[in-house]
């Protein structure tokens, strides 16, 4: 196993981080932490979870294929779904890190109650957190679903496959 080694000339990056996530929709926040997280492994899967009881507005398939094509081809970076407990897809893939994003104080008090459970379920997982960008640091999924279902301008919360994805829902629902 490869780590990443701060103290030395010779830094290699880590084997597997997963990203978990609805990503109803992906959102530049989301892209964010994707980018910035990608370079510190050697491979990142973008997990996106069925999340059912959620009433995601775009199905899983629909969610899979927007990240797919904001992404676009990267070489270590893999798009997936899952209907499962977390842990049981971190087993799956052979991974013992989470990459969580922070926003806010309220999102670290609901990670930290979420990491120590996935640790209880499976002892060895780690979580990284990171804060996204400042100038995204405010974006989530809700507030673009509202403010999209309201008319107002996402252009600035979302990759433009996002706004097209949104507006053509839109459209059919009118």
């Amino acid at each position: 196993m490869r780590h990443r080694c701060y103290f030395h000339n010779d830094i290699v990056a880590m084997p597997t981080i997963v990203y978990p996530g609805t990503f109803d929709p992906i959102t530049l926040g989301h892209l964010d932490l994707i980018t910035r997280a990608a370079p510190l492994f050697d491979r990142l899967v973008v997990a996106v979870a069925d999340s059912s009881a959620k009433k995601p507005l775009f199905d899983l398939e629909q969610r899979i294929a927007l990240v797919k094509e904001v992404i676009g081809e990267a070489d270590n970076i893999d798009v997936i779904g899952f209907d499962t407990l977390t842990t049981e897809l971190l087993d799956s893939l052979g991974a013992n890190v989470m990459l969580r994003g922070l926003r806010s104080g309220t999102d670290f008090d609901y990670e930290w109650q979420l990491a120590r459970m996935n640790q209880l379920q499976r002892p060895g997982t780690d979580n990284l957190f990171m804060m996204p960008s400042p100038s995204v640091s405010a974006i989530s999924s809700s507030f673009v679903r509202e403010i999209s279902r309201m008319g107002g301008d996402i252009s600035r919360l979302v990759p433009a496959a996002v706004q097209r994805a949104l507006a053509e829902r839109q459209q059919k629902e009118r």
